[in-house]
């Protein structure tokens, strides 16, 4: 009993020493704490003012291969367009190589792959494999097949396939088949045995398609356009003579130049066998709207066109008519927006095909140092365009 007692006195004696060191120890652990969070506080706020965070949180498929970064929650390195959830930046770490976020201990995203090639290139890979696809077989294929061969729903694929070529997968089969169909008869094949080569299972159907995609009867393109009529004039605009001509499926042609005569000229080279006739009153009022749209194009050409060229000219005339007025791309930035980024001199020879200037917009495509190339219908051209276009942009 004794001894209890003096147990008691003795942690009586000490319990303000022990409190004094605990309350020492609790505010050791806050200031630690304190100290803790404001260095994570800094981190975010060095994370979110880095120009990269704002990459990752538009989830910008061009910074790819640029940089990568690792959350700290999740324990995995993710390239910026990794569609997982956003992190809090607290939580995140920009590196400049994987190898870097690997050695401070991430593990790569399975759902972005940082280590492998970016979705764009993915996707890129995939719409080529269903080209091939297209272009190997005669019979027309379902978009639940194509689908399937990429590995996609048909919805995702539909709207993969038209974001990497800008034709739908349809667009595309047909653009091909009218390409074969060309092809076919340019090099004398008769008209029946092009219907059956090009996947046509009936005659009907075969002329039903093959007067719009060739803009006159299968015979005619055959003889090499022989007796198509061509309408045409020529008219005044501020960048000098305009010539517009016209198929009866819509403008052909719309040249630009110095000489009346020369553009002329340059029509009969382009439509060699055809029947080139004046237009009369009423054409050249279709003539006066189209100079409105060469000196304003912000306004749209709202005239059918008769576009003729092949799958990939095509494909490469839809891309340059989505790049808005007073802006340009680069023959390379071209090329990867069809999906074919090693295709760049076949992008330039695309554009220098053009026959329809202005509302083909080939005067949008620059050099990679956003210096002015050739036009087909002068440089001087190209580059009045170009700032006028501008002009008109910063003013709107």
């Amino acid at each position: 009993m004794i001894e209890i007692t003096e147990m008691a006195r003795t942690a009586e004696v000490r319990s303000p020493a022990v409190r004094r060191k605990a309350m020492a120890a609790g505010k050791a652990a806050v200031a630690m704490g304190k100290a803790a969070a404001s260095a994570a506080s800094q981190a975010a706020a060095a994370t979110a003012a880095d120009p990269r965070w704002a990459r990752v949180m538009a989830r910008d498929r061009a910074a790819d291969g640029q940089f990568w970064y690792s959350v700290a929650t999740t324990g995995v390195y993710c390239r910026p367009s990794c569609p997982s959830r956003r992190a809090n930046p607290r939580n995140v770490t920009l590196y400049d190589t994987p190898a870097a976020a690997r050695a401070a201990g991430f593990r790569p995203c399975k759902r972005c792959n940082p280590d492998g090639a970016s979705w764009e290139a993915q996707n890129a890979a995939r719409v080529a494999k269903a080209c091939r696809l297209i272009e190997e077989t005669e019979e027309p294929l379902p978009l639940a097949g194509l689908a399937k061969a990429a590995g996609l729903s048909p919805s995702h694929f539909h709207r993969m396939f038209k974001a990497v070529t800008g034709l739908t997968p349809k667009d595309y089969m047909q653009a091909h088949r009218a390409e074969r169909v060309r092809e076919h008869l340019a090099q004398g094949q008769s008209v029946t045995a092009t219907i059956y080569d090009a996947g046509f299972n009936s005659t009907g159907r075969f002329y039903a398609k093959t007067t719009g995609m060739l803009g006159m009867t299968p015979s005619r393109y055959r003889a090499g356009g022989a007796g198509e009529q061509i309408r045409f004039a020529v008219g005044q605009s501020s960048l000098g003579e305009i010539l517009v001509a016209s198929s009866r499926k819509g403008v052909a042609a719309i040249l630009l130049g110095d000489d009346p005569e020369a553009l002329v000229r340059d029509l009969q080279d382009r439509f060699p066998r055809a029947r080139l006739v004046g237009g009369d009153a009423d054409y050249e009022k279709l003539v006066a709207r189209v100079v409105g749209f060469v000196e304003t194009p912000q306004i749209g050409l709202d005239l059918p066109l008769d576009v003729r060229g092949t799958a990939f000219q095509q494909r490469v005339w839809r891309a340059l008519g989505e790049i808005p007025p007073g802006q340009t791309m680069s023959y390379a930035q071209i090329a990867r927006v069809i999906g074919a980024p090693k295709a760049v001199r076949a992008v330039a020879g695309a554009c220098a095909s053009n026959s329809i200037a202005v509302a083909i917009p080939c005067h949008r495509v620059v050099r990679n140092d956003g210096s002015l190339s050739g036009y087909a219908w002068g440089v001087e051209r190209k580059r009045a365009l170009i700032e006028r276009e501008a002009a008109k942009a910063a003013r709107d």
